[in-house]
Parts: structure tokens; sequence; C-alpha cells
């Protein structure tokens, strides 16, 4: 690999790296070579062109030996290679076979399941994640199931260390705690909490919603004694809010939830506070 600024033309000097034996190996090895060519370049160094190893205890790459000319990588013609003559058929049954690729999945993925492309462009740049978004957004809200894989699925890869086919909460998992998010018998907050539980194993979301009792009340006759409560509690943030500090609102919301135990639907807790601020009472 090799760097070069902005603007320039010509490439970098190239550096080689073998000692690379898994996807996670060789991206560890890339960003560490980026960064020590990218300190050499600043300090006014020169690269040298050699071959390097990674070592993947220490987490860097270390000189093996040095190359001088292209040719000591064996970069030159050999007269006893024949030319490779592909006809049309051969290249258009190879294209037919081919899978779908990252940036035809990118736009794709903007088009028919209208994620922003910025969080396309991490989705399909791994075929296992762009996979296991797809299995996800197949059975539950797609742009929920975006963000749920880039938070907290991938919060918990990096935190363990786990590939993403190889996590505890599979695609079909995932895809039933966020549609109990998108029906609201749990809140986003409380799933974060099931997310948890499901990835030390303890069960699907149904199970784990059910064992602790988190499901959502949507009752709205409950929810209003709770925020009439909150208010009588609060008189001085009562009045600010209606002095117009328009940011109180989320804080008596905060203690109608801490007072359900995170299980009234927010949206009414939202909606039934607005009405109770706006009739004029205490």
């Amino acid at each position: 690999g090799s760097l070069r600024r902005h603007g320039d033309e010509a490439f970098g000097t190239r550096t080689e790296i073998k000692n690379l034996n898994s996807f996670r190996i060789i991206e560890k090895a890339i960003d560490y070579e980026v960064e020590r060519q990218a300190d050499i370049l600043e300090a006014g160094g020169e690269i040298v062109q050699e071959t390097r190893l990674y070592d993947a205890d220490a987490d860097e790459t270390r000189s093996m030996r040095s190359k001088e000319e292209a040719n000591d990588y064996r970069y030159f013609p050999d007269p006893d290679l024949l030319p490779v003559v592909l006809d049309e058929a051969f290249v258009d049954g190879i294209r037919s076979n081919m899978p779908e690729l990252p940036a035809a999945r990118r736009e794709r993925f903007v088009t028919q399941y209208g994620l922003r492309q910025e969080d396309a462009d991490i989705l399909a740049t791994q075929r296992a994640l762009a996979d296991y978004f797809e299995q996800c957004a197949s059975a539950s809200d797609a742009r929920l199931a975006a963000n749920w894989i880039l938070g907290e699925v991938t919060a918990a890869m990096n935190r363990d260390d786990v590939a993403i086919d190889s996590s505890p909460v599979n695609a079909r998992a995932l895809s039933q705690l966020i549609s109990r998010i998108a029906d609201s018998t749990i809140s986003g907050k409380l799933a974060k909490q099931v997310f948890e539980a499901m990835w030390a194993g303890e069960g699907s979301a149904d199970e784990i919603i059910d064992a602790r009792g988190l499901r959502q009340f949507t009752d709205a006759g409950a929810i209003a004694a709770i925020v009439d409560q909150v208010v009588t509690d609060n008189p001085g943030q009562v009045q600010q809010f209606r002095d117009g500090k328009e940011k109180v609102l989320g804080y008596l919301v905060g203690q109608v939830m801490k007072a359900s135990k995170g299980k009234a639907n927010p949206g009414q807790v939202n909606e039934l506070l607005r009405a109770r601020l706006s009739n004029g009472g205490s």
C-alpha cells in the first residue's frame, strides 16, 4: 500500500505486507500501515519500498526485507506466457453469475429502503453485513433496522470482537425486537435492555419482554393519572414551561417515564402532558 497527498498525481512509494490470515487482520494491518506512513510523511521523511510483516500480538508491521526495484517483485514480462483471449460468451457468462456488487447494492439500499446514503455506504461495505441488514429489513422496518445494526449491534460486535456472521443475535431475532418497538410493545429505551439480554443468550425478544414484564401500557387513564401526579409534584417546571421554556417538557416527560418504570407509551405521555399543561391548571 502507499499514500499520496491530496492533489498529487503520482502514487507514493509502495510497501508490501505479509503474514495476513484473516480479513480482520488485513484491516488492522492496513490501519497501522496508513498511520505509520502518514507519520513519516508528515515529519518530512521518505517511505522505503520494502516487504513488511504484521505482528498480531503487537498490532504493528515490521520490516522484513527491502526491495529496491520493481523487478524485485518479479514485475517483468514473461516470454513464455501466451495471451489470454476471452470471447464475449465467456465474459457474459461470468457477468450473469456475478453477485450484486457493493456500489449497486449501496444505491439500491437508498432507493428501495429509503436509507441515508452514509448508512447505505457502511452497510454495503461488507457482504455479510449487507446480507444481515436485508434479512432484518425483509421482516421489520428497514430504517429502524439500519439504525440498530449501525448502533447497538455494531457497538456490541466491537466491544466483544465478534463478526456479524457470528453475532449472538441473528437477523431474525433482531427483526423480532425491532417489530416490538414498531408496534409499541416496548419503548426504544427498554429495547436496549432487551437487546443486551438477547446478546447474553437469555432468549428471544418476546421471551425476555414477558419474563421481565416490560410490555408498555397504553391505557390513557393510567398514564393520565401519572401525568397529573408529576404536574402536581413539579410546579416550578410546569410554570417554566408555561412561560415558554419548551425544553422543560423533556424533563417532565422523563419524570412520567420514570414513575411508570419506562412502561408508559412515550408518544401518549407527550400528548397527555401537553394537554394537561395547556389547560391552565396546576
